[in-house]
């Protein structure tokens, strides 16, 4: 009796070197005018330049959250790498996050209002 689950035998693809080359465009080639359209935006607003990130005043929220980051991948490296003890560098990041959270506010805002003045200088 003929089996009546056949598996599909897909076309073999690639080369002696067992690389796959890509086929290419094999639809018609677009007019000057659709090239010149795929390019433009369609909305009005999208032809406006994205705001730059540095230009925003920064906050206690983002230095908050950078601290924390930093002070997690400490930890790791307290207890994974130096083998230290988990109750005393869960002390030191605590700590960390205390310490670093106002050192990177006031760096940022440093950094921010000289980034500002020299836009403010330049126009």
């Amino acid at each position: 009796m003929a089996k009546t689950k056949k598996k599909r035998k897909t076309k073999h693809r690639g080369n002696a070197l067992g690389m796959v080359e890509s086929r290419g465009r094999t639809g018609r080639k677009p007019t000057s005018s659709e090239k010149v359209a795929k390019g433009k935006k369609t909305t009005p607003e999208a032809g406006a330049a994205r705001p730059n990130r540095l230009d925003n005043p920064p906050t206690w929220r983002n230095a908050f959250v950078r601290a924390v980051f930093a002070s997690i991948a400490f930890f790791g490296i307290l207890v994974l790498l130096l083998k230290r003890p988990m109750a005393a560098s869960g002390m030191v990041a605590v700590a960390m996050v205390g310490f670093y959270t106002p050192l990177g506010y006031f760096t940022d805002s440093w950094i921010f209002r000289r980034r500002m003045k020299r836009k403010a200088d330049s126009a």
